[in-house]
């Protein structure tokens, strides 16, 4: 199908939503189309580009656009096999805008390659392609053709963390310095990770007091600061610890504060304490974060559009937690196509929080070369993206040039 048959197609879709049939037109004057009829559009190609920390998918049509998705970055090598095997042979052939038929078909298909991990990741790598393509075709971002809720820019948090080596795992100055470095460039709320995580629980000694202490010196009383456990403690630890930082230094939230899917615990830390709790990086699909929300109680839901199924699944989750009065806030680390798809959400659904996690460029990663755009950061907002698509024009030459070989 020719491009301008197919926008022609589509006019005369939406003339019918507007002009609704009645009986007085015959069937040689004005047919409806059936629902099996297709919008003309192929899937023809899909690709994946694996870097040591980062998995891109790109997926091509026969109009010869493509869209670029960003899958989970943890195993890129088993999260680009999940992709070839099990995604790539769903959808080649299929029509990209059927976006929730190859969704259910890539996750009933190949749940037993496992429901959360490896394959949602690689689901949320081609969803997210199928949205960018989509919005590219239509010429318009994400946002528009899911629903816009007249969003033009985010406030975002400063997020960094201690680092899990233990040889070079940041202590109280360190970590100081890192929080004064995001309000020195115009953040007003930092997060910092103290990234304990479960074979570490209740640490002895735990200098997390310390590093909080430090921070707040650094930055003063007039900095919004979140601190994240990354599940290290029992409850009665979390609890304890959490009353004893919000009366010294003022703490306004604090993630994960006990072993993900430990929901009983999860509630009682919430029950206990007078600021919000913020947990869902590790939940990686709508069942998850639906206990999440009626076991565990959590006051902001951080969905995370690289591993919770891409755009998608988290568009879902959004709403499931609307109806809940929660919140979606946003996990990303990653200053990439995850970002990208981040703030696509955001800026389409009801319950976005007024304040989403941003880590900053991160040219440590060094992949800001593989995009030929970047995102407008000014006095601590996010610039939503408004080009076709995601919002990100990716570098494909970069791309090709730098994706590893085997």
């Amino acid at each position: 199908m020719k491009r301008k048959d197919f926008f022609k197609t589509l006019s005369l879709g939406a003339a019918a939503t507007v002009f609704p049939i009645s009986n007085s037109f015959s069937k040689k004057s004005f047919e409806m189309k059936s629902n099996n009829e297709k919008s003309g559009v192929i899937i023809t190609k899909l690709e994946t580009f694996v870097f040591r920390n980062a998995t891109f998918v790109r997926i091509e049509c026969n109009e010869g656009i493509a869209g670029w998705g960003e899958a989970d970055h943890d195993y890129p090598k088993l999260t680009s096999s999940v992709i070839e095997e099990i995604c790539k042979p769903i959808i080649i052939g299929k029509d990209p805008f059927d976006t929730e038929f190859l969704w259910h078909h890539m996750m009933f298909k190949g749940e037993d390659a496992g429901s959360t991990g490896l394959l949602p990741g690689a689901i949320a790598g081609v969803d997210n392609a199928l949205w960018d393509l989509k919005g590219k075709l239509l010429k318009l971002p994400v946002h528009k053709i899911s629903g816009g809720f007249n969003v033009d820019k985010v406030r975002v948090y400063g997020s960094f963390g201690r680092g899990d080596n233990p040889k070079t795992r940041k202590g109280p100055e360190a970590m100081a310095k890192a929080a004064l470095d995001f309000v020195s460039q115009g953040y007003k709320t930092i997060k910092a990770r103290m990234q304990i995580r479960q074979l570490n629980i209740d640490p002895d000694p735990d200098d997390t007091f310390e590093v909080i202490k430090a921070i707040r010196k650094a930055v003063g009383d007039d900095i919004e600061i979140f601190v994240d456990y990354n599940n290290g403690f029992t409850p009665a630890k979390a609890i304890t610890l959490t009353k004893k930082l919000v009366e010294h230094f003022n703490i306004a939230s604090v993630e994960e504060p006990v072993t993900y899917h430990n929901y009983e615990g999860l509630r009682q830390v919430v029950e206990a304490i007078d600021i919000p709790v913020m947990a869902g990086e590790h939940e990686f699909n709508r069942w998850q974060m639906r206990d999440l929300i009626t076991i565990g109680k959590a006051d902001f839901i951080n969905a995370d559009l690289i591993k919770c199924g891409g755009f998608s699944e988290c568009r879902k989750v959004a709403y499931m937690a609307h109806a809940f009065d929660r919140y979606i806030m946003t996990h990303n680390t990653r200053p990439t196509l995850a970002t990208a798809a981040s703030l696509q959400l955001v800026a389409s659904i009801p319950n976005a929080s007024r304040v989403q996690e941003y880590a900053g460029a991160r040219p440590e990663m060094g992949l800001d070369k593989l995009f030929e755009n970047y995102f407008e950061f000014k006095e601590g907002y996010l610039t939503i993206p408004t080009i076709p698509g995601l919002g990100l024009i990716v570098n494909e030459k970069e791309m090709i040039a730098n994706k590893l070989n085997n």
